[in-house]
This record gives C-alpha cells, sequence and structure tokens, in this order.
C-alpha cells in the first residue's frame, strides 16, 4: 500500500480453481503491559476500530450504576457489546430496556434500518419498515441512553462533551494507556464518536480488557462483568450461531471477540493476558476472513493445539455458495509466519494526516 503502513497477505478467495481475490492487512498480538508480542505488517497503522471498542462503552454502564438501577441482566449488557442482526429475540431486549427507561426509539440517536436476515426484513416491513430498534448499535445507544440517564445529564450522548462520552473516554485511556480526549475522531455510521488508534494500542488494550486490569476495584468488577455477559451470550453479539458466537464457544471462554466495520477484529486470550487485533486493509464488509485469520493466530501463539485451529478455521469460513446453496468456493486462510515489525512516524502520520496526538509517540517505542 503506497504511503501507508505495511500489509501482508491473509487469505485468498478461490472461485473453482482460480483465485479471484485476496485480503490483505494487518494483525498484532501486544500483552497487558503494551509489548509488542507478535505482528504481521505494521502495528503502527491508526484506524478507528468501530464496534470493537462496544465493551469499554459497556463498562461505564456498569461502574456508573446504570445497569443496577434499572435492573439490567447480563443479556442485556451482551447486547451493549453487540452488532447485532436485529434478530427477534434481540429486537425484544431492545424494546424492554428502553421500556425500562421510560423511553420509545426516538430516543435513539442511531438511524432507521433494518434486521440482517431476509426474513426479519419481511417481518419489518409488514409492521411499518425500517425502525431505530432494528439499527445494530440500538443496544449500544440504549447502554448511552442508561448512562445519561443515570448521571442526569441530558439525552444528546452523541456530543463528545457529554457526561457519559466523557466517563467512556476516562474508561479507554486507562485500558489504553493513552489520553483518548487526545486521539483523532470521526463519526461512526451510528452517529456516535469513532476514536482512532493503533492497533498495537487497541491490543494491549483489550490484554488488559481481557483480565480485568484496572487500578479501581469498581472498574476491573464492571470489566469482569462485561466479559462475562459476552461469554454467556455469545448469540447476543451478531446473531444466532454467528462466526463469532462459535468462535467464543469453541475456545471455551478462554477468547473473547468483537468484530468492528471495515474489516476490523479484536480479542483476547485470557489465560495468556494477550490482546490481538486484526484490520482487513479492504475494508470488507462481508465479515470474510477475518474469523479465519484469528482462529489461525490462536494456533500459531499456542492459545489453541494447532489441530484445534485448523478446525475452528474450517468452523468460521465455511465455504462459499451460490444462490441454490451450491458450494462455488472457499476461503483460504494465507497469513505466513510473524516477521517483527516497528511502527514507524511516516505511517502514523498518513493515516492521521499530520495530526499530532499526544502521547502515542511515546507508546510506539513499546511496540518494538
Amino acid at each position: 500500500m503506497p504511503n501507508g503502513p505495511e500489509v501482508v497477505e491473509l487469505a485468498r478467495i478461490w472461485r473453482g480453481p482460480v483465485v479471484e481475490s485476496m485480503h490483505h492487512g494487518v494483525v498484532t498480538v501486544a500483552d497487558t503491559g503494551g509489548r509488542l508480542r507478535h505482528a504481521w505488517g505494521d502495528p503502527g497503522w491508526t484506524a478507528p476500530p468501530r464496534s470493537a471498542l462496544k465493551p469499554f462503552q459497556a463498562i461505564a454502564l456498569v461502574e456508573s450504576g446504570a445497569a443496577d438501577a434499572l435492573g439490567l441482566t447480563d443479556e442485556h449488557i451482551a447486547l451493549a457489546c453487540a452488532s447485532h442482526a436485529a434478530q427477534p429475540f434481540q429486537v425484544a431486549l431492545v424494546g424492554d430496556w428502553l421500556g425500562r427507561l421510560g423511553l420509545t426509539e426516538d430516543a435513539l440517536i442511531c438511524g432507521p434500518a433494518l434486521p440482517r436476515d431476509l426474513a426479519d426484513q419481511g417481518s419489518a416491513f409488514a409492521h411499518g419498515g425500517p425502525r431505530r430498534i432494528y439499527h445494530n448499535c440500538s443496544g449500544k445507544h440504549c447502554g448511552f441512553l442508561s448512562v445519561a440517564r443515570h448521571l442526569n445529564a441530558g439525552l444528546d450522548y452523541a456530543d463528545p462533551d457529554h457526561p457519559a462520552q466523557k466517563l467512556y473516554r476516562d474508561i479507554l485511556s486507562e485500558f489504553t494507556g493513552l489520553d483518548a480526549d487526545r486521539l483523532p475522531y470521526g463519526v461512526d455510521h451510528c452517529g456516535l464518536p469513532a476514536i482512532a488508534l493503533p492497533a498495537g494500542v487497541m491490543a494491549k488494550a483489550w490484554a488488559r480488557f481481557g483480565v480485568g486490569q484496572a487500578v479501581s476495584s469498581e472498574r476491573r468488577a464492571a470489566a469482569r462483568r462485561v466479559l462475562n455477559a459476552m461469554l454467556a451470550h455469545p448469540d447476543h453479539l451478531s446473531a444466532t450461531d454467528s462466526p463469532l458466537a462459535r468462535m467464543i464457544r469453541y475456545c471455551d471462554g478462554n477468547v473473547v471477540a468483537k468484530t468492528g466495520a471495515e474489516g476490523y477484529l479484536a480479542a483476547c486470550v485470557r489465560d495468556r493476558g494477550l490482546g490481538i487485533v486484526i484490520k482487513v486493509a479492504d475494508g470488507d464488509n462481508s465479515g470474510r476472513a477475518r474469523m479465519g485469520v484469528l482462529a489461525r493466530i490462536l494456533g500459531r501463539i499456542g492459545a489453541l493445539p494447532t489441530a484445534d485451529a485448523e478446525l475452528l478455521v474450517a468452523a468460521v469460513e465455511p465455504a462459499i455458495a451460490d444462490s441454490n446453496g451450491r458450494e462455488v468456493g472457499r476461503v483460504e486462510i494465507t497469513i505466513q509466519p510473524p516477521q517483527p515489525k516497528t511502527p514507524t512516524q511516516a505511517n502514523l502520520g498518513f493515516w492521521l494526516s499530520g495530526t499530532p496526538v499526544e502521547g502515542i509517540e511515546e507508546y510506539l517505542p513499546k511496540l518494538s
């Protein structure tokens, strides 16, 4: 990628006997201290993790006391971390949550959307068409509404200066080791601020999330509760028996992961105190390759026996089918053994468009 971060080939897409396309990107593995354990490509690539940041936002929901004040269950907390498919059980849970708040879906800042599956879309159109409650981020938005109400703040929770956003950035600052107030950000599809982080920093944050590493006992307990909710309800995070849910179940609670838009994926390996970040360079939003890459990486770093990791690759990267359900192609995970990489200021500057970010330069040498 000219003038950008160094990337590596992650996967090839086969259609019959030929390679139809390839996915490139970066993979980083870091520990709780920020030490880079493995890197494929440039760990300094700075991009918005998008929905992979939702667990840190959910920590604010618990730590603030809002979750307990509303009597929220672990299902609600898992949905706060979700990029859900608006399946009926997920829509019902969002509706229940809004009812506890005494609000309608008009209070959600995310725009109207449709469910992911065709059958659910048919039902949605039969009942009025797109709705805010169907948006894949509606659980996260319910979380921000809950914190806003609990802090006696206004409901304009998309404002970066809103107390709910400030609490989230305080939490993110602790887990990343950077001042989140100084990080660059854009606007997510759902209308909320989308902070950008170097991949190596995000891997460190997820390593800390996986072991509940925080200064205060309240924040440690909140992180554990969010993590346990994700483990207990993996179908809530995307859809029933999604590749993400299969990944979490297969690893028997030791690996927790969350996808983000534009080909992002973050995970933690709890017994190793490691965080993993995968960013597909072409931003493929079909979800292809990244779950298979994670499975292969788990085998490479010894988090799973190699044979088990390869079985997991097959489980999360099913064959490519035509419109009649016949197998016509496959996803081949091709990522090679890691080569240590050092983030460069040139690459970081490119992705930040020259914007200086306080604290990142201080952190980057630790990734060597």
